[in-house]
């Protein structure tokens, strides 16, 4: 038999190579292989990114995970765990894991920032330089709680004005965490309640800042940002004819997501710094920082602390307004209507705001915020991280530079640990503690701020704006959905996805609430 030609040899050696890469060695021999979930998933990343594409990706990874359990591969080189070995892991203290490129999308005038650094050193830097503004201590009482308590009062102003006592609880909530998270970060430099002498209605501030947030193409820039982050850069970089070239097969028109946002921070930074200049205030650097990075910062923190926030007290009063949820109402509107007037705050106590650290003390308010969290966390999806070195992660070799991670939506629906868990009811963690070691292990479970060296900054300033709030509106209201919207459930965005309560067929963003003394 005549010898095969070289080319021909060439060919069949490319071909087995092929092959060899795209499916023998993900399938068999990649140590991945050993993990269970769908060989669609394994073979190629872009199963994953159609759900992506779809606004499912979230859902399809926890319904992975009911039918394979706790370990599921969802990706050639990614992996999902929904486990406390995987939490512990992967996000625990002293974790080698850091945040993959995925973040880098977030960094703000060409800097990094604490949501956007991989490494643990470097995070932990810059969280030293900033984590103290946002302590308990710091937040509960003085400056801090003022603010808070006089941002409650001045929403409270605003549900007195509405007409017939309806309100879109969706456009107000965001008023009131934007209308806090700028003034914590800002003071008089950025409040948009200061914007209003400037501007005349701090509402159409509102209004221009939050709509760069809900523009729908934020979710398809945010696809292409992810999985074609060349094009996309590619794309949004072109000027003059080759702009207007490209300018059909932008995912968003110019300007992009978030530059509302991150304009506005800048120029508040702005203002600070020309008062800096003029000796106003204190124009020491602090541990080095240049001014792009304490900017970067600030508009990171900026963005973060307002969907979050709303989005989470928008599911709390549309839980609490439901006909079959009264008696959850009911009880939290007598404990906040018991807090005594020596409990009300100083500068706001003619419209019976209490105090952010007696809100912080109500129980049953505290139980009604985490219930909120753990069924609608504001940020339900995958947490991913990755590490440059080969590890071991619940019995399974993870090779190096694999994306690993677990969401809030998967840990906080695990029947096991939570009764029922697509019904919310905030009593589960009061019953609980007769049972303490089932109240520790919902705690273990419960992640929605995450955990570790990364878990979120800003919990204690963000729980002092929803415990004070919620307390607020309970003493003086009692809330209900109009007729037309009791089949209805909010929805959030989040990144590709929108999230809501996945019992209801229709889902609303703009949502209506009755108030009534």
């Amino acid at each position: 038999m005549a010898p095969m030609p070289i080319t021909e040899v060439s060919l069949v050696a490319l071909t087995f190579l092929l092959i060899y890469s795209l499916v023998l060695h993900p399938l068999l021999f990649s140590p991945l292989a050993k993990i269970p979930g769908p060989k669609a998933y394994a073979l190629t990343k872009w199963r994953l990114a159609y759900e992506d594409w779809r606004g499912t990706r979230t859902r399809a990874i926890d319904q992975l995970h009911q039918r394979h359990g706790p370990v599921v591969r969802t990706g050639p080189n990614e992996v999902s765990f929904n486990s406390l070995g995987g939490l512990r892991a992967i996000y625990g203290p002293g974790s080698p894991y850091g945040r993959t490129s995925f973040y880098r999308m977030f960094d703000v005038y060409g800097r990094q920032n604490l949501f956007t650094f991989h490494s643990a050193a470097a995070h932990g830097r810059r969280k030293r330089l900033v984590s103290h503004a946002y302590s308990k201590t710091v937040v509960v009482r003085g400056p801090v709680a003022a603010l808070v308590e006089a941002k409650a009062a001045e929403y409270m102003k605003l549900l007195g004005a509405e007409p017939d006592g309806v309100s879109d609880v969706f456009r107000t909530l965001h008023y009131y965490s934007l209308d806090a998270i700028t003034a914590f970060l800002y003071g008089r430099h950025g409040s948009t309640s200061a914007m209003m002498e400037e501007e005349g209605s701090k509402f159409e501030a509102h209004r221009a800042l939050i709509g760069d947030i809900l523009d729908p193409a934020r979710r398809r820039l945010s696809w292409f940002a992810v999985h074609w982050p060349g094009l996309t850069k590619w794309l949004y970089t072109r000027t003059g004819w080759a702009e207007a070239m490209v300018r059909p097969l932008l995912p968003m028109r110019k300007p992009a997501t978030y530059t509302g946002i991150r304009r506005f921070a800048l120029e508040a930074y702005r203002r600070f710094e020309d008062d800096a200049k003029r000796g106003v205030v204190n124009d020491e650097s602090p541990g080095g920082l240049d001014d792009l990075d304490i900017a970067s910062e600030c508009a990171d923190h900026l963005l973060a602390g307002i969907d979050t926030t709303s989005d989470t007290l928008m599911f709390l009063i549309w839980a609490l307004s439901r006909p079959q949820n009264q008696r959850f109402q009911d009880r939290l509107r007598d404990e906040v209507r018991s807090i005594p007037e020596t409990s009300l705050s100083v500068t706001s106590s003619s419209t019976g705001i209490p105090t952010v650290e007696t809100s912080d003390r109500c129980t049953y308010l505290g139980a009604v915020i985490k219930e909120t969290l753990r069924l609608y966390s504001p940020l339900p999806a995958y947490e991913p991280r990755s590490v440059a070195a080969e590890s071991a992660i619940d019995g399974y070799t993870i090779p190096a530079n694999t994306t690993v991670g677990s969401s809030p939506f998967s840990l906080h629906r695990n029947p096991d640990v939570f009764k029922d868990p697509l019904v919310w009811d905030p009593e589960r963690w009061l019953s609980a503690e007769e049972d303490p070691e089932t109240l520790a292990e919902m705690n273990r479970w419960f992640w929605a701020f995450s955990s570790g060296g990364r878990m979120c900054i800003g919990l204690h300033l963000a729980m002092a704006e929803m415990t004070t709030l919620t307390a607020a509106i309970y003493r003086k209201y009692r809330t209900s959905l109009p007729p037309d919207f009791e089949d209805v459930a909010p929805g959030i965005t989040s990144r590709f996805e929108v999230f809501s309560d996945d019992r209801f067929s229709k889902v609303a963003v703009s949502w209506l609430v009755l108030f009534s003394s």
